[in-house]
Formats: C-alpha cells, structure tokens, sequence
C-alpha cells in the first residue's frame, strides 16, 4: 500500500491550490453574497486544463485519474463550497456520462468543448416528486419519427443556466414487468420548448447555479440517445456513484477550510491570560476535526482509486460520501463553536462553510439514501 501522491498529483495540487487562493478564494464571500455563478473563473479554469482532468487528451482531456480530480475539487471547495460545487457538478455529471456512455460522435460533438473548458454542461435527473425515488421520473420522451419528443420537468439542476447541453433523464416505454424505462438523452438548452427558470435562492453554496427546467414538446434527434434505451437507468446509477466521490471530496475542501480558520483563530484569541488554544476543551475540538478530516480524505481516494482500476466502487463511494458530508458538517459547526460569537458573524467565513456544507449531506442522495445503498451492498 502506498499512501503517497504521485508527483504528477502533487503539481497539480500546489498549482490549483495557488490557482483556487488567487482567483477563487477572494471572490467567495461577492459570489455567496450575491447568490451569482462567477464564470469568469471556470474560463480560467478550463484554460488551465482543470475542466478535462479525467478525460484522455484525444477528447481534449488532461489524462489525469480520478484521485487528480478529486484533488482539484477538494482545493477548489476549500477556496468556495459554491464553486466546488458548479466544478463539480460538470465534470461528474455533464460531462462523464457521455464520455462513459456516448458514441464517437456524441464524444466529439459534446464531450471534447466541455473538456477544454469552452462549454459547461448539467444533468438532469431529480424531479419535484422524483428525487431519491428516480424510478419515479414522470419526464416522458416519445419518438416521433427520427426524433424524441420530451415533455416534463427537472428540478435543482446544477448548471443549468450556463450549459450547452442538459443530459435528461426520461421515461420512453414499459418493461415487460410493468416498470418504466428510462433513457437519457442529451438535450441542447437552447432548443425550442426549454425554459430555464432563475436560480433558487439557496440556503449554501449560492455562487453555484441551481434552476428548475421546463420541457414542453422539446424535439432533439434521435442519435441525442445516450447509449442503449433500456440502460438509462444503469446509466445514472453509475454516474451518481462516480458523483458521490466529488461530493465527498468537496466536503473535505469545505471541512479543510474551516478546519484552518478553527486553528489559527485560536492560537490568536485570548482568554484568561492565553491563546484558547492551550485550553484542553479547544484542543479536543481541532483534534476531533483534524483525524476526522484526514479519514474522510483516505476514504475518498480508496474510493476514487477503485473507480479507476476499474473494480466496484459503489459501496466505498457511499462510505465516503456518507462519512465526509456528516464528517464536513460537525467539522465545520465545531469551527463556528470555536470562533465563538465571531463564529455567528459573516466577516470570519466560518458560518458560510456550515452553510455550504449541508447541502453535501443532501445532494447526490441524502445520509439516508446513502445508508440503503451500504446495506444493501452489505446484503442486507
């Protein structure tokens, strides 16, 4: 077992920590404040290269692997939780997909502007009564011709309002069971029939952008079907796994963060004649904080390593992703609690991160959802 970043992975994480500290971090109290996606910086980012870490360089990709990614999204998440986020959301769930799944075509057509940072995409699955339950998708797509028809609508969809194109999840026949198949398609946002909502205004991670999305007789070709019919719902499964190890990664940048603003606070505060920090009841915290953080970290790089020596990985990803969201938020309540009344106030940033950091245990299935899946990976 080697526990070392190679030195591939090492570059890449001083140079997006020196990038993130730079252009992402002194923006991430304007972004939050404002509730607005920033998207000068993913131009910036995507002419780093950062926006294709996993691809392979002849879809306009870095080649790197899926701990590189999730080290690039743990650095941006430190520097702003929204960010993380929107970085996120478009390399797991916009553009993955149609790299794993899609043809040649769909891969140079779609896949290769996303991994060279000139495009943005989103994914649509979660629906207003159709979110941990996804076999309950009531989006229908009929075909017509050489085309789909797509009728329904998609809630909290990352991205949505600056992508090029939102993979939609859709039912477009019956099983000979009685239940539903559901395909994905990739549908450009700008075709007729799409309406794009404005922003939700969010509790956290307000500089990521989340609208609702509206199909009414929305035609896109028929060669827009994302791999075969009947494997949509395979299809997203495996996409929500891979999704839930940048969830994870991003609730340690988050958990980082507030973990270091926890730490240098009280080594400068004082009471009863010394810095907080000497005092044991302080100590207890960031110690709690710091083994939590780092267990958090190596289960998500056992995860994302399965993942890419291609051996099943959906029960490590849900262990990591169930463990860094709860972990991310006791972390970062803890920081609060340290900070004290300080901690109450916007100016030290604390309490934007705990903000921030609810939404991990939401997103990508809830602490819940994430519970079933281990279970029943367990055999349960």
């Amino acid at each position: 077992m080697d526990f070392e970043l190679s030195k591939e992975q090492k570059m890449l994480q001083e140079m997006v920590r020196n990038f993130a500290e730079k252009e992402i971090k002194p923006y991430a109290r304007e972004v939050d404040e404002t509730g607005k996606m920033r998207i000068e910086t993913f131009d910036k980012l995507g002419k780093l290269g950062l926006l294709g870490i996993p691809f392979p360089e002849k879809y306009g990709g870095a080649g790197g692997d899926t701990i590189s990614y999730c080290i690039a999204v743990e650095e941006i998440g430190k520097a702003c939780g929204g960010t993380g986020l929107s970085y996120a959301a478009n390399i797991s769930l916009g553009a993955s997909p149609i790299y794993y799944f899609g043809t040649e075509e769909q891969k140079q057509k779609w896949l290769v502007p996303m991994a060279k940072g000139e495009t943005l995409g989103a994914f649509g699955l979660t629906e207003p009564n159709a979110g941990s339950d996804a076999g309950g998708t009531r989006t229908k797509a009929i075909l017509n011709g050489d085309e789909w028809v797509i009728n329904g609508e998609k809630c909290w969809i990352t991205n949505a309002q600056y992508a090029r194109q939102v993979i939609v999840t859709a039912v477009t026949g019956t099983r000979e069971n009685g239940r539903n198949i559901i395909s994905a398609i990739i549908v450009p946002t700008d075709a007729p029939g799409v309406t794009i909502t404005s922003p939700y205004d969010k509790m956290g991670v307000r500089g990521s952008n989340t609208c609702q999305i509206v199909f009414e007789n929305v035609r896109v070709p028929v060669e827009n079907l994302l791999s075969d019919e009947k494997k949509g719902f395979s299809q997203f499964l495996y996409t929500l796994d891979g999704g839930r190890i940048s969830i994870a990664a991003l609730s340690v940048g988050i958990a980082q963060a507030a973990f270091e603003k926890a730490f240098q606070y009280a080594k400068v505060r004082k009471q009863f004649g010394q810095a907080i920090s000497k005092f044991q009841a302080i100590q207890f915290k960031l110690a709690d904080m710091a083994m939590e953080i780092e267990l958090a970290r190596n289960a998500v790089y056992k995860a994302a390593w399965l993942k890419d020596q291609g051996k099943p990985f959906s029960k490590e990803a849900a262990y990591a992703k169930l463990f860094a969201s709860e972990m991310g938020f006791r972390a970062c309540n803890q920081a609060i609690q340290i900070h004290g009344g300080s901690g109450y106030m916007r100016e030290y940033d604390v309490e934007r991160h705990l903000r921030d950091i609810k939404l991990m245990e939401i997103g990508e299935g809830t602490s819940e959802i994430q519970r079933l899946v281990i279970a029943r990976q367990l055999g349960c």
